[in-house]
């Protein structure tokens, strides 16, 4: 029967929380689902997987692709999903999922909805929706050919509750390798370490925006550092070298849906909002009363951030230590 394959995305060993968000979309497309974990010294990242609803959870674990080359992983999907028939494909839309969903939807020769929010699949055709012109509207597409891949944003579909059951992992050969994979070498992957929860899958994020200049990490880290959350930031707080590019929240950075939110001095420029909006509770501390960002807050502060910003870290870290 057909079903969805999830192609799970594994980093060092262990499962990006970003993957169960695929899990979420298979759960309200109503279909039965198996999942892909491919890559080297995947097992137990596999085993990992097993008890959230999926029926089996195929095993690919290969040392020639290591470093999660796409041009090397496609055809082993695609191998997959034709021997299986499975009628559609679902990824993240990480960069990793928006790397591999069209090669895999080209090779396929089928539709692919890349960055999908929501699906309705109570009609006779399914449909897609789609953020556009930076999250401002909203799109519903329709794929005619009989196979669909995806590409999920992770912020929109929630974690599904783990089950009792358990499914089968089954191991399975690596394809043959194309040409293009040919012309393809990983070398190494290097990134900083951190103590800090990784931007996209953090519980809590605090944000800051161009407004705190040099003082971006003098305010900031301690406050992160109460609340045990990420540190993001505004595109012009990145253009600016005040932080790392690739702490970038918005729609040419990272999109993420923590528990808390806290933006400050961020304007809220829709192309920042965008990356943001789906956090369950915001929190802006801005002086400007006017400012976009409070429109989407669900608590505001008006006030200097120079002042607002000691006074919240220190009463943290005094309520922490009472």
């Amino acid at each position: 029967m057909p079903g969805t394959l999830i192609i799970a995305e594994v980093t060092d060993g262990k499962v990006r929380k970003s993957t169960y968000s695929a899990f979420g979309f298979a759960r309200q497309l109503g279909s039965s689902f198996d999942v892909l974990v491919i890559g080297a010294a995947v097992r137990a990242a596999a085993d990992e997987l097993g008890a959230y609803g999926a029926g089996t959870i195929w095993v690919c674990e290969d040392a020639a692709l290591a470093g999660s080359v796409c041009e090397r992983v496609a055809p082993t999907v695609v191998s997959l999903v034709t021997e299986r028939n499975y009628d559609t494909v679902a990824v993240t839309a990480s960069a990793f999922g928006k790397d591999l969903a069209p090669r895999v939807a080209a090779r396929l020769g089928c539709g692919y909805a890349p960055d999908v929010n929501r699906v309705d699949a109570s009609g006779s055709a399914r449909r897609y929706r789609r953020s556009m012109y930076s999250g401002s509207v909203h799109g519903w597409m329709e794929i005619v050919t009989a196979r669909h891949v995806v590409s999920v944003r992770a912020s929109e579909f929630p974690t599904p509750e783990g089950t009792s059951s358990r499914a089968s992992v089954e191991p399975i050969a690596a394809a043959e390798a194309d040409a293009a994979a040919q012309r393809i070498q990983w070398i190494d992957t290097q990134q900083k370490k951190s103590e800090r929860p990784d931007l996209a899958e953090a519980r809590v994020v605090v944000a800051g925006g161009r407004a705190l200049k040099e003082q971006f990490a003098a305010l900031l880290d301690p406050l992160a550092d109460a609340l045990g959350a990420a540190v993001g930031a505004s595109r012009a707080a990145c253009d600016a070298g005040y932080v790392a590019p690739e702490l970038q929240v918005g729609q040419t950075g990272r999109t993420v849906a923590p528990d808390l939110y806290i933006a400050v001095g961020i304007s809220g420029a829709i192309q920042h909002v965008v990356g943001m909006k789906s956090s369950k509770v915001i929190v802006a501390i801005n002086k400007d009363a006017e400012a976009p960002i409070f429109q989407v807050a669900d608590f505001g502060l008006v006030q200097d951030l120079f002042v607002a910003v000691p006074e919240l870290t220190r009463e943290l870290k005094a309520g922490g230590q009472s």
